[in-house]
């Protein structure tokens, strides 16, 4: 790793629609902005390629990652603009029944220098007719991903993976010093509990979050929080996008800033063991 521990990181945020193509070339382009402004790091929010929910179209618009257009043109991308490229992720197809729900992350040469599943199923029921059930399409990762950037290391997970504190403490104390939560909140969970389980993340784990999300009414009906987030350490809103509109959002990242936190408060390292007794009664 460099000993230059300063970079920009930037988040799009965007309102994915069913259009395949339109997605690649609108986000493209804010991805090219971001760049443009000083971006090292480039994030882009879960499902970016497509938001699509009806069955009958899956299959014409999510395809393998073998010779997927979408990953070439990320790849490309990468390259030509000198970036490190997240892409939050992707529904891409496999060998079982199931998709999957797929980050990756390009190096600036191009080349795939990570890849993550999602472990954490989205199966809720919020209220009368809102009940999501991902395990019905897209199969659990098995895996938790660390990759090392010029700057640190990141700890890549996705969207409903943060109402699982045990998965950001390993990642945390596996080396991670940045966390990406990509996403595609609902409104009334995203109100709800968007930034508390954010900074909560950040705070504990005394990582950077970095959160791009879908915005707005995606036109498979589904309505998203956004809020693209940049957390300090210190659980500090360094950047944040409004609930509707597509854009960039970016933050200078001090990796030292980690540091900083730990030693103030060195909570990794101050585990103790425990049981768990059941009082009887008296």
């Amino acid at each position: 790793m460099s000993e230059n521990r300063q970079f920009t990181a930037a988040l799009v945020q965007t309102c994915t629609s069913r259009d395949v193509a339109r997605n690649l070339s609108e986000i493209g382009a804010m991805i090219r902005d971001a760049a443009g402004a000083g971006a090292s790091y480039v994030q882009t929010p879960e499902v970016t390629t497509v938001l699509e929910t009806d069955s009958k179209r899956m299959p014409d618009v999510i395809l393998p990652e073998e010779g997927n257009p979408a990953l070439g043109h990320y790849a490309d991308l990468a390259k030509e603009l000198g970036i490190w490229l997240h892409i939050g992720s992707m529904a891409v197809a496999t060998d079982e029944p199931r998709y999957a729900n797929r980050a990756y992350l390009f190096a600036p040469t191009g080349q795939l220098a990570a890849r993550y599943d999602k472990i954490h199923m989205f199966d809720v029921q919020i209220g009368e007719g809102q009940t999501y059930r991902e395990s019905k399409r897209y199969a659990p990762g098995t895996a938790s991903v660390l990759a090392d950037l010029p700057w640190g290391t990141l700890g890549i997970t996705i969207c409903y993976d943060m109402r699982f504190p045990g998965l950001y403490r390993a990642l945390a104390k596996a080396g991670a010093e940045l966390i990406a939560v990509p996403s595609s909140f609902t409104v009334p969970t995203g109100r709800a509990h968007w930034h508390t389980l954010l900074r909560a993340r950040a705070i504990e784990t005394q990582c950077f979050v970095l959160a791009a999300a879908q915005a707005g009414d995606n036109e498979c009906g589904r309505q998203t929080y956004g809020h693209s987030i940049i957390i300090s350490p210190w659980g500090e809103v360094l950047a944040e996008a409004d609930g509707e509109t597509a854009g960039v959002i970016a933050a200078t990242i001090d990796l030292a800033e980690v540091d900083k936190a730990r030693s103030r408060i060195p909570s990794l390292t101050n585990d103790q063991p425990f049981d768990i007794v059941r009082a009887e009664p008296i």
